[in-house]
């Protein structure tokens, strides 16, 4: 203990160092601002973040016309047409922002880019979007990566986004308990049929972690929600190892539709 404090200071200094010889910006209007990754102000206005109405299953945001559908149905008016024709596999799923330039532009720094400070600034913004599950979350487990892919992109970005809500939170990361069991193409220029299909049973919970999950509530994390394929054969493999209720946490989600 005595000595990862030590190492804490030193990163601390080290930090202090840093900023001292080159002032932190803002990473999307480049102003000065207080810390490395900081949202300036005048930046927030650019930033798409997802409030309601939004389907309570999936969270995909509600155009204002769907919302007074949804009021005029009620209850079955909350959840989105497509959770009601095939309701994913997890039990809830929330994202901070809309996938769009601006949120993309800030992601792919961050998960490409080396910018992993950025991680700072989105641990809070999804703590409040998780807010309505994380109370009665054990544990929080992010999407994995495959080994091979892992050693090439050198970090993986989920695994990231777990530790900072770990440390805001308090509740424990099993940052390898989920396992990808064979590499799987890139889903960027996939269908979302194919989607689904390239992932078909590529997860799986390490053995050691089966008796630690049975009977347990856990957050799911990952970066961006596309179409949901990923997350819902993870959802598959964890409740397949006796986890309860799984709810997914994402950075930012796709919207193709306003449903």
């Amino acid at each position: 203990m005595k000595t990862q404090n030590v190492y804490a200071q030193a990163m601390d200094f080290a930090r202090k160092g840093l900023d001292t010889i080159l002032p932190p910006r803002c990473p999307i209007t480049g102003e000065s601002v207080d810390y490395q990754g900081a949202i300036s102000a005048s930046a927030w206005r650019y930033l798409n973040f997802i409030t309601a109405p939004y389907c309570k299953k999936c969270g995909i945001p509600f155009s204002f016309n769907r919302q007074e559908e949804a009021e005029n149905q009620g209850e079955n008016g909350e959840i989105c047409l497509r959770c009601m024709e095939k309701p994913p596999l997890y039990d809830c799923a929330r994202a901070c922002m809309i996938y769009d330039d601006m949120s993309r532009f800030l992601i792919l720094g961050f998960k490409h880019g080396d910018k992993t400070y950025l991680a700072r600034n989105f641990a809070p913004w999804m703590q409040n979007s998780g807010r309505e599950f994380l109370s009665k979350t054990d544990a929080i487990i992010p999407v994995p990566l495959h080994r091979s892919r892992l050693r090439a992109r050198r970090y993986n970005q989920a695994v990231i986004l777990s530790a900072g809500l770990e440390k805001i939170t308090g509740i424990r990361c099993y940052h390898d308990a989920l396992i990808r069991t064979r590499a799987t193409p890139s889903q960027g220029r996939l269908s979302t049929k194919e989607r689904h299909k390239n992932v078909r049973k590529a997860f799986s919970v390490r053995r050691k972690y089966i008796d630690k999950l049975k009977g347990k509530n856990v957050v799911l994390m990952d970066d961006v929600y596309t179409t949901g394929a990923t997350v819902n054969e993870c959802t598959k493999a964890l409740k397949t190892a006796g986890v309860k209720e799984v709810y997914v946490l994402t950075l930012a989600r796709v919207v193709k539709d306003n449903l």
